[in-house]
């Protein structure tokens, strides 16, 4: 799992969103999966986004008037899935976070915890190979924090996914295997972590 740490301001979230096929570099070449984005169109980015790559953020950004099952669902119903087939692989993703029996509730009805596992059951029911995390644990407690870190961390071993989190919570340190960290837009540090 890699790690993008820096102050407010340093650039974590632009990267973010170049990693993410959001944003076009001003300058270099970004690939994803082996296939270049740099010069891709916005609809042919989108391809990539929805085929290769989960997004969990700080804010979860679930619908609120939805219920748990239904803001995974609807990931894999903007991925063109059968409501049948999309019912049955939400409550897979669910239960894959431990949350199978919350199902029914809706996000005002979850702790922050609860509604960051949702988001990343969302994120990793297409099944992407790239998890890109937009300070994951920010609005949670240390707890619920170490909880969603150590579930990250499993989720790239266990996996086999590429799973970059951009945070500025030192807490989460020592749960990654590469740490990059950036100031005023630029790496200033890059080490690898063996564990």
């Amino acid at each position: 799992m890699a790690l993008v740490m820096g102050p407010s301001g340093s650039g974590k979230t632009t990267l973010l969103s170049v990693l993410g096929c959001l944003l076009t570099p001003d300058a270099g070449n970004v690939s994803v999966m082996g296939q270049s984005i740099t010069g891709l169109s916005e609809r042919k980015r989108g391809v990539i986004r929805q085929r290769s790559i989960g997004y969990i953020f700080q804010a979860f950004r679930l619908f609120h008037s939805l219920d748990a099952i239904e803001n995974v669902i609807i990931a894999l119903e903007i991925s063109g899935r059968p409501r049948k087939e999309a019912k049955d692989e939400a409550m897979s993703a669910l239960d894959s976070v431990g949350l199978a029996d919350k199902r029914r509730l809706k996000p005002n009805e979850l702790s922050g915890g609860e509604k960051q596992r949702v988001a990343i059951a969302r994120a990793l029911v297409n099944d992407p190979p790239i998890i890109l995390a937009d300070e994951p644990t920010a609005s949670l407690d240390s707890t619920s924090g170490s909880q969603i870190a150590e579930m990250l961390t499993r989720i790239a071993h266990d996996q086999d996914r590429l799973v970059v989190i951009v945070s500025h919570d030192p807490r989460i340190v020592q749960f990654g295997s590469r740490i990059v960290k950036l100031q005023d837009g630029r790496v200033i540090e890059d080490v690898r972590v063996i564990r």
